[in-house]
């Protein structure tokens, strides 16, 4: 019997698919993944124990007693806790929660955006957002970040350039608490200016927090949310970073008459209800003694990691020391194609992420890239850099000699 064509009845316009998964490559850098070590695997248990004997039967109810807005409990430790720590005043009924922080990003833009709007982000960014607008056909102008951020100089010139076009943007997504990739935190005083710019030009903010209880001291400026005068301020944050990726549990904060037009576009019928009810359990006892070990175990990793960039690569590779989180964005020369990196590196068993994939500048992009350091042991990641720094040399002539012990002092 011959097989059905499926690729007859293919709708038009589809990503390309998929490879196969055979596994992680050996030594590898790329993706969200965090330290399988530092993971609270027993208080999970434990939680998972205690509300399963406790509510267990409410699982046989869409939304578990507690509604399409997500488990209650949790809604309410997240309310406490962004008081606390990001200075955001609000209820449980603020609070959606979504299936990771993706799901939040596809529900903010399926109630803002339509095909050909324009936004502004940042020009290093995460690559989840820039392919979500990509195919959504939504116009991004990246604005350039320096070691403090986003640079409001270059925010204030493309707001003034896109009005005088008569192009209001939809919003400005940022990640100003650990920004991914490039680690950095934007300043208070940027913040307001950033607050001020938005208001002036009448642009909504789309504040991505993912990363922001990994800031290395456990120190955060307020968050955007929080300091926004007019209530123009999106606010998304994810349990990905701070307990576990794969539990796939993230939340948007916004008033009601916003989170009212998002609840239609959910059409999942709920996120995980079990996941939802563990950290429920185990975040009012286990959450704030959890995040500092998790930051220390992470900084750990990410000294290990530019001390065997500055042995295999010495000033061949330039990078800013971040102020948290879990990747470190590297600017190798010119001269270094870091796609073309990414094959053949990852024919000898390294993953990297090429940096054209993370900028809205391929050119700025084409010779940086983007390293998780959170998974790899400590010996993966010096064996893992020594022989990306092989291939390197072997392909682009960079660096021009292995094991460069020449130090810098990092910036």
């Amino acid at each position: 019997m011959t097989a059905f064509d499926f690729s007859q009845a293919l709708a038009p316009g589809l990503p390309p698919p998929a490879a196969k998964w055979t596994g992680f490559a050996k030594y590898n850098f790329i993706g969200g993944h965090n330290d399988s070590g530092l993971l609270p695997v027993e208080a999970l248990v434990a939680a998972a124990n205690a509300v399963l004997k406790r509510e267990g039967a409410t699982l046989a109810t869409y939304g578990l007693d507690s509604g399409p807005q997500g488990y209650r409990p949790l809604r309410e430790f997240l309310a406490s806790k962004l008081e606390r720590t990001a200075g955001i005043a609000c209820t449980a009924d603020e609070i959606l929660i979504v299936s990771g922080s993706l799901q939040a990003l596809d529900l903010v833009n399926g109630i803002l955006l339509a095909r050909g709007d324009t936004v502004i982000i940042e020009q290093d960014t995460y690559q989840g957002a820039l392919t979500r607008l990509a195919r959504l056909g939504v116009r991004a102008v990246g604005i350039p970040l320096d070691r403090d951020g986003m640079r409001m100089d270059a925010l204030a010139a493309a707001l003034a350039e896109l009005k005088n076009r008569g192009v209001r943007p939809k919003y400005i997504y940022t990640v100003p608490t650990v920004q991914n990739p490039t680690g950095t935190i934007l300043s208070e005083a940027r913040r307001i200016e950033l607050l001020r710019l938005a208001g002036e030009y009448g642009v909504a903010i789309f504040e991505d927090d993912c990363y922001s209880d990994l800031v290395w001291d456990g120190s955060r400026p307020p968050a955007l949310y929080a300091m926004s005068r007019n209530g123009g301020v999106i606010h998304i944050g994810s349990f990905s970073k701070s307990i576990a990726p794969a539990l796939r549990v993230g939340y948007i904060v916004a008033p009601w008459d916003v989170l009212s037009r998002m609840l239609p576009l959910k059409t999942d019928a709920g996120s995980g209800a079990l996941e939802q009810m563990v950290l429920g359990e185990f975040c009012p006892a286990h959450f704030d003694a959890h995040q500092p070990a998790l930051r220390r175990g992470l900084r750990k990793k990410l000294d290990t990691l530019m001390d065997a960039l500055n042995e295999q690569f010495g000033t061949a590779a330039e990078f800013d020391d971040p102020k948290g989180g879990i990747f470190l964005w590297v600017k190798l020369p010119d001269v270094v194609d870091t796609q073309r990196l990414y094959g053949a590196a990852l024919a000898a068993g390294v993953a990297v992420n090429p940096g054209v994939e993370w900028s809205t500048d391929a050119a700025h992009g084409k010779s940086r890239m983007r390293l998780c350091f959170a998974n790899p042991s400590p010996e993966a990641i010096r064996a893992g850099v020594a022989a990306l720094a092989e291939v390197c040399r072997r392909e682009f002539g960079v660096p021009d000699r292995i094991a460069n012990v020449q130090q810098r002092t990092r910036t």
